[in-house]
């Protein structure tokens, strides 16, 4: 809809009085009457109007200035009124092609084009008010979006708290963890959101720990098989917790916690799943955790140096580990040496 200091309508026509045209419309409509088509372009140059009247004759491309008109974003749903005269359904058909709304030939009748002009400014300006209602719209269901994703994200960090109280090292791992999770994104060439999507879901993949005991948890020592077994058991828990969850980011968590240790070579846990069957986060998520946990000191190890941990993943290229996902991880190298000096992990066991 036009604002109050803009023309209703614009009238373009040639003829050296356009008042006949001008009062077809009530004295509260603002009309402004122009007399060919450049003008009209300049007028409507930055504004719209609810209608614009063209009555074609000499000198006056009806037809190329409706084409003009309709170009530009502002004016692409404004009501265009077409007077012209020639053959009627030739003109009617051009006319309409090139974008008229409606087009009215000869002989004219005053009361006719007058309601015909008022039916059209009253459709614009409904045109109008739904566009508005739609933008209005759009923009509630982008925050009610983005409070969703930030519901999401508080969740995610709630639940790192908990994984936290199991692991004093966790905080600074599941750091560690999600910025090689986004050095391997990168290097693969995902989008920026799908990176930060998949680091953000990685800093649950452990959350299945908080079921595992803290005798075998801490264990200063090898597991025995049985400790072994339970331990394997986290990933299925952790995949239990989560898959079922309305949110999006809670079920890719849920499917890192579920396929982290899975193997390229098949060899992994809990599935035995091959190649390709393990999903791309998982892959990713694979690579960060291990190395990681190879440069950060447990209870029954110290940590590495960060080039031996980076010799065992080109090692494991293959077997273990997604060989596109390692390359990925070393063309990002740079980023991820910068990323412990940062947050350094504690070599000493």
């Amino acid at each position: 809809m036009t604002n109050a200091a803009d023309p209703a309508v614009v009238v373009v026509t040639a003829r050296p009085d356009p008042g006949g045209l001008t009062r077809l419309f009530a004295a509260g409509v603002p009309v402004l009457a122009v007399p060919e088509a450049q003008a009209a372009l300049g007028a409507l140059a930055q504004r719209a109007a609810d209608l614009v009247l063209i009555e074609a004759g000499p000198g006056l491309d009806a037809t190329a200035l409706i084409r003009s008109l309709r170009l530009r974003p502002h004016l692409a749903h404004t009501s265009i009124l077409l007077i012209a005269d020639g053959d009627p359904a030739e003109t009617r058909r051009r006319a309409l092609e090139a974008g008229a709304t409606d087009v009215v030939l000869p002989p004219l009748d005053a009361s006719d084009l007058s309601l015909r002009g008022r039916n059209l400014i009253a459709l614009s300006r409904a045109q109008d008010a739904v566009e508005s209602q739609a933008r209005t719209l759009a923009r509630e269901v982008e925050r009610a979006a983005a409070e969703s994703q930030e519901r999401e994200r508080e969740i995610i960090r709630r639940l790192m708290l908990a994984a936290e109280f199991r692991d004093d090292q966790a905080g600074d791992h599941l750091t560690r963890v999600a910025g090689c999770v986004l050095a391997i994104a990168d290097g693969l060439g995902l989008s920026e959101e799908e990176g930060n999507d998949i680091a953000l879901a990685s800093t649950m993949h452990d959350i299945g720990k908080i079921g595992v005991a803290d005798s075998i948890l801490h264990k200063p020592g090898p597991l025995t098989e049985p400790e072994r077994c339970e331990m394997m058991q986290h990933a299925l828990r952790g995949y239990r917790m989560l898959h079922d969850s309305p949110s999006r980011l809670l079920r890719l968590a849920a499917e890192i916690a579920l396929t982290h240790h899975e193997r390229w070579d098949g060899a992994g846990y809990p599935q035995g799943l091959k190649g390709a069957e393990i999903p791309l986060p998982g892959r990713i998520t694979a690579v960060a955790d291990v190395f990681d946990a190879l440069i950060s000191a447990r209870v029954y190890k110290p940590g590495w140096p960060l080039e031996r941990a980076r010799r065992f993943l080109e090692e494991q290229s293959g077997a273990h580990f997604d060989p596109d996902c390692v390359a990925a991880f070393l063309s990002r190298w740079e980023d991820v040496v910068a990323l412990v000096e940062e947050r350094p992990a504690d070599r000493a066991a």
